[in-house]
């Protein structure tokens, strides 16, 4: 286990330093980064690192990701840069198209948010249960494009705390940037994640 920058990540797999592909995997509201490696843990293949970085208080941001941008300040912006450092830790071994972020929930959000402000061509980015922060109506003119990373968001299609529209917004936002993007909805599940996900993420670490 490591501390970068005051966050406690949690590392499985193979070590940073041995690995051919990397995955940052980013939990959400109320878990722990032991939660989210239990992700890690169904989809484990040998070559890959996986990385769980902890958020203070269990939480990235305080309030819900529809609530108006400042509202959730300055923690927001502690978390993105908290992403910014680690991305950058794994990228001194590991080529960024060779590294995938993946979050559940508010982490979701926090991946899709992070990568849509630092576009380039990532192995993938997964959001499940998630989508872009910001209340309906947030300007998206992110700069930078993905160059055809694929994307990929996985929600349900009734998730309490999750709009659909947030999740298709995110999609058509992300696609106009460049990216490779596909977007399931699952009918009647839970706030949880799928087995038809975890097999949707075993076949893009296949792809990277």
């Amino acid at each position: 286990m490591a501390v970068a920058h005051g966050q406690r990540v949690l590392q499985a797999g193979d070590p940073l330093a041995a690995a051919r592909a990397a995955m940052i995997l980013l939990h959400g509201r109320g878990a722990t980064a032991e939660d989210i490696m239990t992700i890690a843990s169904e989809v484990q293949q040998p070559g890959w690192a996986y990385l769980a970085p902890q958020a203070a208080g269990n939480a990235w941001y305080p309030n819900p990701f529809t609530a108006p941008l400042e509202s959730n300040e300055p923690y927001l912006s502690a978390a993105l840069e908290m992403v910014s450092k680690l991305v950058e830790r794994v990228e001194s071994t590991v080529p960024v198209h060779r590294i995938l972020l993946l979050g559940f929930s508010q982490g979701a959000c926090l991946a899709l948010e992070w990568s849509a402000r630092n576009a380039r061509r990532y192995g993938a980015v997964v959001g499940l249960s998630g989508g872009l922060i910001g209340p309906e109506g947030t300007p998206r003119d992110y700069e930078g494009g993905f160059d055809q990373t694929p994307v990929f968001l996985g929600c349900s299609d009734v998730d309490p705390y999750i709009p659909v529209q947030s999740v298709v917004e995110t999609g058509h936002v992300l696609k106009r940037m460049g990216a490779d993007v596909a977007v399931r909805f699952y009918p009647g599940m839970g706030h949880m994640v799928g087995v038809e996900e975890l097999t949707t993420i075993k076949d893009l670490m296949a792809s990277i």
